[in-house]
C-alpha cells in the first residue's frame, strides 16, 4: 500500500484495448496508486505523464508501436521506467526478449488481479518477478 505522506507513484496503462485499460486503471487505483491511460505507445511517448510515470504496464502487441518497440525506445533514450508486459499472445520467444531487456513481469491475458499487483509493488520496489519468484501464475 502506498504511504500518505510520501507523493502517490502513477502507473501508465498502455493498451488499444479499452476494456483492458479501464479494468487495470481500476485496479491500480483501488490499491491507492494513481493510474492514467493510453491506447497506444506513441500516445504515452508524446505525453507529459510520462515524465510521471513510475511504472508502465503494456500489451506486447498493439498496432503502430509494439510494447516491445516502446521498451526499446525507452532504453535507448536512457528511460529506465520499469515495464511490465501483458499480452494476450504470450509466445516464450516474445517473454524471453522482453525478460532480456529488463522488463519485470511478463503475464499472459486473462491474468489475475493479484499478479499484477505483486508485479507493480515489485517495479516499484527495484526489483524483478523472476520465474523462481512469481511462479506459474505469472507467467
Amino acid at each position: 500500500m502506498v504511504d500518505a505522506a510520501a507523493k502517490v507513484p502513477m502507473i501508465s496503462i498502455i493498451d488499444d484495448d479499452e476494456s483492458i485499460r479501464l479494468g487495470v486503471v481500476s485496479l491500480v487505483r483501488s490499491i491507492g496508486f494513481d493510474a492514467r491511460s493510453f491506447e497506444s505507445a506513441d500516445r504515452y511517448l508524446s505525453s507529459t505523464e510520462r515524465g510521471e510515470t513510475s511504472c508502465i504496464v503494456a500489451d506486447i502487441q498493439m498496432p503502430g508501436t509494439s510494447g516491445l518497440d516502446l521498451q526499446t525506445r525507452l532504453a535507448a533514450q536512457g528511460d529506465r521506467t520499469p515495464i511490465i508486459f501483458i499480452t494476450a499472445f504470450p509466445r516464450p520467444d516474445l517473454k524471453q526478449r522482453a525478460l532480456a531487456a529488463g522488463a519485470v513481469c511478463f503475464l499472459a491475458k486473462p491474468f489475475d488481479g493479484q499478479a499484477l499487483i505483486d508485479c507493480i509493488e515489485a517495479a516499484l520496489k527495484g526489483r524483478r518477478l523472476d520465474d523462481d519468484i512469481a511462479g506459474p501464475e505469472h507467467q
